[in-house]
């Protein structure tokens, strides 16, 4: 069912009775049946099958004096992309489409709706000159130029590949518009070969240079030249549902792509510098079944007994240890108990079904402290936080485990001595009194998990 936005056809929809397209019952009772079924007038005659799309996208056509465009065959200019973020593209429903001198012509569901053509205008700096299409080619149009999983392309892994490296696709040849992204494909391809889940691009004389982090060793890769730094940046943040137009403040975004079919996950942090932006990418793999991590039986049942009541679940380890997979498969286990399960995270690193994730956004003031303060009013009976910092949060965690809540966290330690030296500060003593279950990460082979038992006696 296509959806035509309610402000131009609120204005216009006696016309269609004018114009003999309608009848004034007929109108009155799609009008009913749009309010009794919260969609707008425009979806309720066509579902109805009073009126088809193109009839209707005609008469707006003849009515505005707004040329009306079909996108289904449309290739859009992708250097315009810049002027509309991709989160308004998707709230407005709207989508850039060419610019000539200082006019940039734009494809509109609602081409009345002043409110966001002065929101374009002001975000794009030019003029606009909007254009009649319909909101489910526009939507279809977004999801090709933004962001789909499909958009940086399968990653194909083989033995052969042992001595791929990234630079011989920049040094190819190739001068086609998806040159850049398979560059950005290449990358990505050599990080999985190698094993790495953390690598940099970081401005230099020369351009951006690729930096792989291992086991906290970092290795040049090479760099991107200089010449291509402002394509490659703005391809990278389009396909990491980022604005390539700001690189003032800081954005967080993430990047899906396949790899030998299997949907990996990529945030992207941009983060600017006084010599220019740097982009911090962390690849996430899917969240595995609790019990092809852990071996042992009497850990699964410390696990499971953990899960289902109140307490402090900690999960440490060093620095790209997994801390994040293990807790991403406790979700996935404690799904199964057909429990409330809320997180709040800085961004989701899958899609869990049936887990609420929360994702903070700086932007408009929803920050660590915000959520705290209003999860409660969800009534979760099990809450994921990342990264607890403060001594406010701490506090907020022992909070919700006097609430009968289960809570699982994570703690960055390098082994068990630096875990007791981080933890001995006096602000954490409430907090080590709730852990019901602690499991710790010395390495992907070697996870250890404590009862509350065990947990007091070592910490």
């Amino acid at each position: 069912m296509e959806t035509i936005t309610n402000k131009t056809l609120e204005k216009l929809k006696y016309e269609l009775v004018r114009d003999g397209l309608v009848e004034y019952e007929v109108l009155d009772k799609a009008q009913r049946l749009a309010s009794a079924e919260g969609v707008n007038i425009g979806q309720a005659l066509i579902s109805s099958g009073v009126l088809d799309e193109a009839t209707l996208l005609k008469f707006l056509e003849k009515k505005l004096h707004i040329p009306y465009v079909d996108l289904e065959d449309y290739s859009l200019d992708t250097r315009c992309l810049k002027y509309i973020s991709f989160s308004d593209a998707r709230k407005y429903n709207v989508i850039p489409l060419f610019k000539i001198e200082d006019v940039l012509t734009v494809a509109m569901a609602d081409p009345l709706d002043l409110f966001v053509i002065d929101k374009i205008i002001e975000s794009a700096e030019c003029s606009i000159e909007p254009v009649i299409s319909s909101e489910k080619s526009i939507l279809a149009k977004i999801d090709e130029y933004y962001n789909t999983p499909s958009t940086v392309d399968k990653i194909y892994t083989s033995s052969a590949d042992l001595d791929f490296n990234w630079t011989d696709e920049l040094h190819s040849e190739d001068l086609s518009d998806e040159h850049i992204q398979k560059i950005i494909r290449a990358i990505l391809k050599q990080a999985i070969i190698e094993d790495v889940h953390e690598l940099y691009f970081e401005q230099s004389n020369e351009g951006l240079n690729l930096v792989f982090k291992n086991q906290n060793r970092y290795e040049n890769k090479g760099v991107i030249p200089y010449i291509l730094v402002s394509s490659f940046v703005a391809k990278l943040k389009m396909l990491s549902n980022l604005d390539p137009s700001v690189c003032e403040v800081p954005q967080l975004g993430k990047l899906c792509f396949k790899v030998d079919e299997i949907t990996l996950i990529a945030s992207i942090s941009a983060f600017p510098t006084i010599i220019g932006e740097r982009i911090a990418l962390k690849i996430y793999k899917p969240p595995m079944e609790l019990s092809e991590l852990i071996h042992d039986e009497r850990q699964k049942q410390i696990l499971h007994k953990s899960l289902d009541q109140s307490g402090i679940i900690l999960v440490c380890g060093a620095q790209l240890s997994g801390k994040t997979h293990i807790i991403y498969s406790l979700l996935l286990e404690a799904v199964k108990s057909n429990r409330n399960i809320m997180t709040i995270e800085s961004i989701s690193k899958y899609d869990l079904k049936n887990v609420h994730q929360c994702e903070l956004n700086e932007n408009v003031g929803f920050n660590l402290d915000k959520a705290l303060r209003f999860i409660e009013f969800q009534s979760p009976d099990m809450v994921y936080i990342e990264g607890v910092k403060s001594k406010h949060a701490l506090d907020f965690l022992s909070e919700l485990v006097y609430n009968e809540k289960t809570v699982i966290t994570e703690f960055l330690a390098n082994n068990m001595s630096d875990l007791r030296e981080k933890l001995a500060y006096p602000d954490f003593q409430a907090f080590k009194a709730l852990i019901s279950c602690m499991i710790f990460i010395h390495s992907k082979d070697s996870i250890e998990v404590f009862d509350k038992e065990k947990v007091q006696m070592y910490l």
